[in-house]
């Protein structure tokens, strides 16, 4: 009897077809920052440009995809999955200011398919090119037994740096600033166990074709949108990737004209709209976010629908239409918007901080362990 790799279901071989598949793709992310090139046991960046920082602080954030990988291994279909993963991790970073230096990444497997390893991580690539990060190592590992054949996750790690006196954050934030939200391309990567738990419910298939959902989010650049026409598939919709909002606010950063008139952001993802906002409030402020300025994405309609419930009752899970909150000075707030519209991104008023003394019994109040504002959605969705 002989014991191998092979035999216990590691294919080391696949593994090194999956990495030359995927080199082109992470080398293009590569500036003159990153020392030593692709493959080595650790990634390596020279961060001597921080000699120039009076008192740099880094900034990291983890995550992963979630769930929703189970739908692109559903319909085989990989190379948008990887611009998730960066939506999640760097637009993480940029919330406080901070400009993105590098990322890593891990993919966990039943087995190495090199083609589908190598889809993801291009996706990543990709994405991490859009935002100015260097895809600087990662780990694809093999875990048969554990893992079935086609079963996969993947998750990833991003570090970036800002100048101490440039972070955000609630104590930036002032009476009457305006509360600007940045249209989502749909789903994101929060919410996907609940969509599921619906496609199960109402007998609906993933090829299913639906008119409903043709008015998908089809701007923003990065892969966002991928519907428009006369209808499309349930999966089409669900799998839009995630869009990336790290380089439209870094050139609002980096503007002379607009500086400081972007105080704290929130990226919007799982806990909803009101929860994600309270988390860069100040104590004692309050922000009532008007329903009645947006439409949700048609994604977002449709799956209440066929859930049998209504879109408030989705707002602590979904993202409902909105991706990004920036909360700006009143003075510069129409100039913030139309900067990041003019990347793309429909930008809109959804209300204005307050310290004014009120009772906010019903609002949300701080989450995820931070004291913070007071936030609640008010009126009624334009559809």
């Amino acid at each position: 009897m002989t014991n191998s790799y092979a035999e216990a279901g590691v294919d080391t071989h696949a593994g090194d077809l999956a990495v030359e598949l995927m080199k082109a793709a992470v080398s293009a992310t590569h500036g003159p920052n990153v020392v030593g090139g692709f493959g080595g046991f650790a990634g390596l960046f020279d961060v001597s440009a921080l000699k120039s920082y009076t008192k740099p602080l880094l900034a990291t954030s983890t995550d992963g995809v979630g769930t929703k990988v189970a739908i692109a291994q559903a319909l085989d279909k990989h190379d948008t999955i990887g611009q998730d993963l960066v939506g999640m991790v760097v637009d993480d970073i940029v919330v406080v200011g901070a400009r993105p230096l590098f990322m890593t990444d891990y993919i966990a497997c039943g087995k190495v398919v090199p083609a589908r390893i190598a889809d993801i991580v291009a996706g990543i690539a990709r994405a991490c090119s859009a935002t100015g990060t260097a895809l600087v190592g990662g780990e694809t590992a093999e875990h048969p037994g554990l893992l079935g054949p086609d079963d996969y996750d993947v998750a990833g790690a991003a570090t970036g740096v800002v100048e101490a006196d440039a972070l955000l954050g609630p104590e930036r934030v002032t009476d009457g600033d305006v509360v600007l939200a940045l249209e989502s391309s749909g789903l994101h990567s929060n919410g996907f166990s609940l969509v599921r738990h619906i496609l199960a419910g109402a007998g609906v298939s993933y090829t299913s074709v639906s008119a409903d959902l043709s008015g998908e989010a089809a701007g923003g650049g990065s892969g966002a949108g991928a519907a428009g026409a006369a209808g499309v598939t349930v999966g089409e919709a669900l799998l839009v990737p995630t869009r990336l909002y790290t380089s439209p606010l870094l050139a609002v950063l980096d503007d002379p004209a607009l500086a400081g008139a972007i105080h704290s952001l929130s990226h919007v993802t799982g806990g909803g709209i009101a929860a994600n906002l309270a988390r860069v409030l100040p104590i004692g402020s309050w922000v009532e976010v008007d329903r009645s300025t947006w439409a949700p994405l048609p994604v977002f309609c449709v799956l209440s629908d066929w859930a049998g419930s209504t879109l408030e009752s989705a707002e602590g899970t979904w993202n409902l239409g909105i991706g990004m909150i920036a909360v700006v000075s009143a003075a510069q707030s129409a100039a913030v918007a139309a900067r990041i519209e003019a990347a793309g991104i429909r930008t809109w008023q959804v209300g204005a901080v307050s310290t004014a003394p009120r009772d906010v019994t019903g609002f949300e109040q701080g989450a995820k362990g931070v004291n913070g504002g007071a936030v609640r959605l008010v009126g009624a969705y334009a559809v």
